[in-house]
């Protein structure tokens, strides 16, 4: 009896076997994802938990070059200019266009039915001296990540943004876990930093982990597993931060974006004082605003200026008095050598010294002979060529 019942018992594994093998790739992804869903998350499932998340980033990764294969498809053309490049991302009418309107003053149609947007619209906000371009692209929709809706042609052009303004319909709340998970699914990483892990492939001796300091999100054992499962199985891996089993296959697939994020609430005069504030505890918005407050503007535009990390440059030429007047506007942690890229293409080539006051100089006109030094906001810079 207990022999014909372990038979039995082989034989539908078997035809379960059979029937996953027949899924297709999306379907299979839906039941690994169900299958977290469905997992409490603790000291026992978490290596279960880990692997799960492993496979589905792998089928992703097949599914996306399942897709792309053979297929030519239009996608956007912006030449970023200015600055810095914003992108204005949400669901369709959510008032991207209004807004950019209001941030750029430039007349981009406007209609109360959903899809107006068909194309990448580019404006400029000029504020702080800072020219900014403010791109405004068609909504993002349920399944974007995965194609519907050109959406994977909508975050492509989110990839070579240096910020992201998400915007959610106060009056649609349920498009804000929505939209940041077709943001995750594009390998886009909101206000993060790329881990700090190292991976160094090697011919043998296994999987070797070693830590600077203590692990509190993943153990050992699970990174070992992980890696495996994506055919590594010989490395050393170097981790100096505490990282979670998302943050370590990031690491391993290697193709993430990360960039910074304002957060918008919009719309909010559609809806009352009570449910506004539950929202907010929920959504944790920078900033609410509507078309009745275009008050609130201002603080947007400084909001969007200070995301970015712009600072400012002073240039001087030798033997005259600073321009102090009109700045030249460069990213935190900018060097000389960055700061010469944008004035000319041949000045890191015929660089010969420069002078700097200011913040990041030990004193006034210090000689800087690399052009790796890096400036701090309100920084004067005289260059001196060969």
């Amino acid at each position: 009896m207990a022999v014909k019942k372990k038979k039995k018992k082989e034989k539908i594994l078997k035809k379960y076997e059979a029937e996953r093998k027949k899924l297709t790739t999306v379907e299979r992804i839906k039941e690994l994802e169900q299958e977290l869903a469905k997992t409490k998350y603790n000291k026992k499932t978490q290596m279960h938990i880990g692997l799960v998340k492993a496979k589905i980033a792998k089928l992703r990764e097949k599914q996306e070059k399942s897709s792309s294969k053979g297929k030519k498809g239009k996608g956007y053309t912006v030449r970023k200019t200015g600055d810095g490049t914003v992108i204005l991302v949400g669901f369709p009418s959510v008032g991207k266009s209004t807004l950019q309107n209001a941030l750029t003053g430039i007349d981009t149609p406007i209609a109360a039915y959903e899809f107006t947007t068909l194309d990448v619209i580019p404006g400029i906000l000029e504020h702080k001296y800072a020219k900014i371009q403010i791109l405004d692209v068609p909504g993002v929709v349920r399944g974007a990540a995965a194609g519907t809706g050109r959406g994977k042609e909508v975050l492509a052009v989110m990839r070579n943004a240096d910020l992201a303004v998400i915007i959610v319909d106060a009056t649609r709340p349920e498009h804000h876990d929505a939209i940041l998970k077709e943001i995750h699914d594009a390998k886009l990483r909101i206000d993060q930093l790329p881990p700090d892990v190292k991976i160094t492939k090697t011919g043998r001796g296994g999987i070797r982990v070693g830590t600077t300091v203590k692990l509190k999100k993943i153990t050992k054992e699970m990174m070992v597993a992980i890696a495996k499962e994506f055919g590594i199985n010989n490395a050393d891996i170097v981790v100096r931060e505490d990282i979670n089993e998302d943050q370590f296959i990031d690491v391993i697939e290697g193709n993430r974006k990360y960039l910074p994020s304002v957060m918008i609430l919009n719309k909010i005069d559609l809806i009352t004082e009570k449910r506004l504030e539950q929202l907010t505890k929920k959504i944790k918005p920078d900033i609410c605003i509507s078309n009745q407050k275009k008050d609130l503007i201002p603080i947007l535009k400084d909001l969007i200026f200070d995301r970015l990390s712009l600072i400012r440059v002073f240039l001087k030429e030798i033997g005259k008095a600073p321009d102090m007047d009109v700045p030249l506007i460069m990213f935190k942690d900018c060097t000389i050598k960055d700061v010469c890229e944008k004035l000319h293409k041949d000045f890191v080539s015929k660089f010969k010294f420069a002078r700097i006051w200011g913040k990041s100089a030990k004193f006034g006109g210090q000689k800087i002979l690399k052009t790796k030094h890096i400036f701090k906001d309100g920084d004067v810079l005289e260059i001196h060529l060969r």
